[in-house]
């Protein structure tokens, strides 16, 4: 089996994660950016393509309003971006949709691809869904993204819980879910990250309840 082609994709690692209401609560933010960073530094030293992602919200908007400070890349990855650096704005959850995103990945003969940052309950979450009708496959670090605590009208849940069964979900059907480190070695070996299925989990899932 021939290794895989990846490329790293850094979904919106904004200010607008750090201070305010949109702060990434779990994994703790500083512990997910050094992971995220880490993670950008294997990928260059394997050759492996990084995508930095940045979203793009009207001026009127509350949050991520283009050319505002919150709407600008953390400091730690805008020291990253270099002029091969592929640079992708976007408007919508999945990184897929409503960009070049998908071209990109075809004409790179892309066939995974390893996603990190902001937020496991959004974008992250919407990436790993949407990579399946394009023909790759996705893997998401645990610890190098993050999610907030929600609270509407159908309920009250922490960030740690958030992101905990997010990563189960995802690692039953849409991602490998794997750690940072345990990524590097991956790419190292020029191995792939092991995934679950549905039937797997749908089965381990009952026997835990008997």
């Amino acid at each position: 089996m021939s290794a895989p082609n990846r490329a790293l994709v850094v979904i919106d690692v904004q200010n607008e994660y750090f201070d305010g209401p949109m702060e990434i609560q779990y994994p703790p933010r500083d512990k997910s950016l050094a992971n995220i960073l880490a993670a950008i530094d294997a990928a260059e030293q394997a050759n492996i393509p990084v995508v930095i992602v940045q979203h793009d919200m009207p001026a009127e908007a509350p949050i991520f309003a283009r050319g505002t400070k919150g709407w600008e890349l953390h400091p730690d990855i805008e020291a990253k971006v270099t002029p091969e650096t592929k640079h992708i704005n976007k408007q919508y959850a999945s990184v897929f949709d409503g960009t070049d995103f998908a071209d990109w990945v075809r004409e790179n003969n892309i066939d995974t691809i390893t996603l990190t940052g902001h937020m496991t309950n959004n974008c992250v979450l919407g990436t790993a869904e949407g990579a399946e009708p394009h023909g790759v496959k996705a893997e998401v670090l645990s610890d190098a993204t993050g999610a907030i605590h929600i609270t509407n009208e159908m309920g009250q849940v922490p960030a740690q819980q958030v992101h905990e069964t997010l990563m189960t979900i995802l690692h039953s059907n849409f991602a490998a879910v794997t750690t940072t480190d345990a990524w590097m070695t991956a790419i190292k070996d020029g191995a792939e990250t092991p995934m679950s299925n549905l039937v797997e989990s749908a089965v381990q899932g009952k026997k835990s309840q008997n």
